[in-house]
């Protein structure tokens, strides 16, 4: 079994188990809401109704997600788990809404709860179950890096909390005879929506392109800078195609004495291994060539690095080269976001090298910084 199967197999059964012990908490939480006339319990089980249905989305989003590459999807499909969450995190903002309104109308029109000791007991262990339910799809999504399950679990947690509150409602009722249960179904509703607005803005965050973890970007500069050809590893760009899905490009600086052959070997070493040890697929290594047989090339790399180096904003320059036939200068400097106008500062760097190295034409690339902290 290939490990993507695997992984598909450990998320719907994890799923699975997930909707079991929904669809039984909500239907033993219904009952007891309605026969209580608790309108804090019954938000209780339509939310468990809402986990269900996640659950459901998540098995076909891992099933979707794990169809191979066709022509028209040559990258896969992994992305379509990206889309479920954000079908879940919807789901779980819809049910927080429609409690919300519904304990807004207990509130104007309240109803006197009646509580037994049958119901406490059954939200008591419905507690317990939640807690247990949540640790485990959690535990399960972040083994498997599937944002789907690791909300779930978040959820399932949150809804431990909830159910934990109603019993708080029903001691204070009990104790003192006043009722707070649908005061306490809006604030549950409100903490469901807030929690539904936080998936939702993770999920898109994924959908639209985020930064890598720099944590990858790091091992991966690490596997690459290993062989004694490369002086220099950067522009490491990664693009996520489904969790653990990682396609990328990264530029090498290698010595302008190497040859065609030489680079080709040890560009195919390279991708080999960046994939068998980071598990990632390297689709393109530019490469840079590295001054070895100019001593004037070394001075000028220095003075043009102390000048690069002044402006606070610059956060590294790399891929020098000067050609004395040509009398060009070439390299490339990577600008902070936090800059406040980058292409300013990068106009200030060319006006300033240009002005120490009038006699040659320079060739500055503004680069961007796309897998660092």
């Amino acid at each position: 079994m290939s490990e993507q199967n695997n992984r598909n197999r450990i998320i719907i059964r994890t799923s699975v188990i997930g909707i079991l012990a929904n669809v039984f908490l909500a239907a033993f939480k219904a009952v007891v809401g309605l026969t209580a006339n608790s309108i804090a319990i019954v938000m209780d089980a339509v939310n468990n109704i809402s986990d269900a249905a996640s659950s459901v989305i998540t098995i076909i989003g891992a099933r979707l997600a794990g169809k191979e590459p066709d022509r028209k999807h040559p990258f896969g499909y992994g992305r379509i788990e990206y889309l479920s969450a954000v079908i879940i995190s919807l789901l779980v903002l819809y049910a927080g809404i429609t409690a919300f309104v519904e304990s807004v109308r207990k509130i104007i029109r309240p109803d006197t709860p009646d509580y037994s000791a049958v119901t406490l007991i059954i939200v008591a262990v419905a507690v317990i179950v939640k807690i247990i339910l949540g640790r485990y799809v959690k535990h399960t999504g972040e083994k498997v890096h599937s944002d789907s399950l690791i909300n779930s679990g978040e959820d399932a947690t949150l809804d431990s909390v909830i159910s934990a509150s109603t019993l708080v409602a029903a001691a204070v009722y009990l104790l003192f005879h006043v009722s707070l249960e649908a005061w306490l179904g809006a604030i549950i509703a409100l903490v469901i929506i807030k929690s539904g607005i936080g998936m939702l803005r993770d999920a898109l965050s994924q959908i639209l392109g985020q930064r890598a973890d720099a944590q990858l970007a790091r091992d991966i500069k690490s596997t690459i800078g290993q062989h004694p050809e490369i002086s220099g590893v950067y522009d490491l760009i990664l693009n996520d195609y489904g969790p653990d899905a990682w396609n990328g490009s990264v530029h090498i600086e290698v010595a302008d004495t190497m040859t065609a052959d030489g680079i080709d070997q040890l560009i195919r070493k390279v991708t080999e291994e960046v994939y068998r040890k980071n598990g990632v697929i390297l689709s393109a290594i530019g490469v840079y060539s590295m001054n070895t047989r100019d001593p004037e090339a070394a001075a000028a790399r220095e003075r043009i690095r102390e000048i690069v180096s002044s402006f606070p904003e610059i956060l590294q320059m790399h891929g020098f080269y000067t050609d004395q036939n040509e009398k060009t200068i070439r390299f490339d400097i990577v600008i902070s976001f936090d800059a406040k106008d980058r292409h300013a500062v990068y106009q200030k760097v060319c006006e300033q090298v240009q002005e120490a190295f009038p006699d040659y034409r320079l060739q500055i690339t503004m680069d961007t910084d796309f897998s660092e902290e």
